[in-house]
């Protein structure tokens, strides 16, 4: 993958994410500005997704931990743990933001 076909992807689950966040009709407030997007729920909790673009991946922060996630075949897969990206934020915001987001 060159550098535009990973930008393209990560706009992609970036808007992916802020849609589902929106249909959600949860308080989570999500900003994206300069490919990290921020998203802080109703009890405080902060989590940062970034693009890191020199490995063509997608950084998930938050209180409790932090993952790399690459390409493979049409899911972001950490690279320690194995876990897809979207799945592990729906998890995560149950678990730290106490809100249900189907991703």
């Amino acid at each position: 993958m060159n550098d535009s076909e990973f930008h393209a992807l990560a706009d992609a689950i970036y808007e992916h994410i802020e849609a589902r966040i929106d249909d959600s009709g949860e308080d989570i407030e999500c900003e994206t500005v300069g490919g990290v997007m921020n998203l802080t729920f109703e009890n405080g909790v902060k989590f940062v997704i970034n693009r890191q673009e020199p490995l063509h991946q997608i950084w998930l922060a938050t209180r409790e931990n932090g993952h790399h996630f690459a390409l493979q075949g049409d899911k972001w897969i950490d690279n320690r743990q194995g876990v897809e990206l979207l799945s592990w934020l729906s998890l995560q915001a149950k678990r730290q933001g106490g809100v249900e987001l189907a991703l």
